[in-house]
């Protein structure tokens, strides 16, 4: 289990977490959903130990990460975005190195860094160099790196980024697979990615946490988050009838699908270049356009409505 207590990390007089709290159950796969920038690494870093929380507890099984960091991190595996693999040497002689970092008895080395490798499936490449391996195959190996010592919890931080379609497909799979054994964290800044793996997804943005529920419930509160992304650039006496909230000369809002026909309607009616892309991100504010001036709902369906009062998205990241 993975208690976190009000976290809070400061750099200077910027909250990159800003009084965070969770609980990851025990067996559970939870989602750690947010934009670029939201606070997701930051947290993960905070929750494995990599580095210190300004204020505000992690416990990993009831163990105090800041009292008792070393054995609280033996509960934990962790697969940062970017691996830490060593280029040059094969995927056996790596795990080897990693198991022998993790202080695993001598003798029992090999049989750890075999299962991992089978439970990985990575065994088919264990005597090649690790720089000749596809990136899929790179994140299979950080996945075994982090397995070796057999704990508890797995944190994966963006285990999907910059993989293939084929490539996702066989990392979602591997995390099925493991969530059967373990407890899992995971990160990603497309709610498709973490709808298909998770039992409960988080929300941040801007460090503070926004929502907290099932995939489905969310889906059904968020309004098709796959939906299209506008960025409406013009002057802000032009756009300032469409948006009722105070913002910059570049503002993003969410559509529906269905709702296509809005940015040619946007376009007409302020006079401004609307920008289209496909966003896999969440959804939260309808635009509807009356017949003389544009007017936007920032309502939000189900339990985002009272969450959503005080937040102002500000977009995730855009996909051309």
């Amino acid at each position: 289990m993975i208690e976190v207590k009000d976290l809070v990390k400061r750099y200077g007089n910027h909250a990159a977490v800003d009084h965070l709290s969770f609980t990851v159950d025990t067996g559970k796969v939870v989602g750690f959903l947010g934009p670029n920038g939201a606070g997701k690494s930051t947290t993960m870093n905070m929750i494995t130990g990599y580095i210190a929380p300004t204020e505000g507890t992690v416990l990993i099984d009831g163990i105090d990460m800041s009292q008792e960091p070393e054995k609280a991190k033996e509960n934990i595996g962790y697969l940062p975005e970017i691996p830490p693999l060593y280029q040059d040497l094969r995927v056996r002689e790596y795990l080897q190195f990693v198991a022998e970092l993790k202080k695993l008895p001598k003798k029992e080395r090999n049989l750890a860094v075999y299962n991992t490798m089978k439970e990985t499936k990575t065994k088919d490449v264990s005597e090649r160099l690790i720089r000749h391996l596809s990136k899929g195959y790179k994140q299979r190996v950080g996945l075994a790196a982090a397995m070796l010592g057999s704990p508890d919890i797995l944190i994966l931080d963006e285990p999907t980024v910059g993989l293939d379609p084929s490539q996702i497909i066989e990392i979602r799979e591997l995390i099925r697979e493991l969530s059967k054994s373990h407890t899992i964290l995971l990160s990603s800044h497309i709610m498709q990615e973490i709808s298909a793996v998770c039992d409960e997804i988080i929300i941040i943005n801007k460090g503070k946490m926004i929502a907290c529920d099932t995939p489905d419930n969310l889906t059904k509160a968020m309004m098709q988050s796959r939906g299209i992304h506008l960025v409406i650039r013009g002057e802000r006496a032009k756009i300032k009838e469409a948006l009722d909230f105070a913002g910059n000369d570049e503002i993003t809002i969410y559509l529906s699908p269905e709702d296509r026909s809005l940015a040619e309607k946007l376009q007409h009616t302020t006079g401004t270049a609307i920008q289209l892309a496909k966003d896999s991100f969440l959804g939260g504010i309808r635009a509807t356009i009356p017949q003389k001036n544009i007017l936007i709902d920032h309502s939000f369906a189900g339990n985002f409505e009272a969450a959503y009062k005080e937040f102002k998205f500000d977009g995730g990241p855009e996909h051309e």
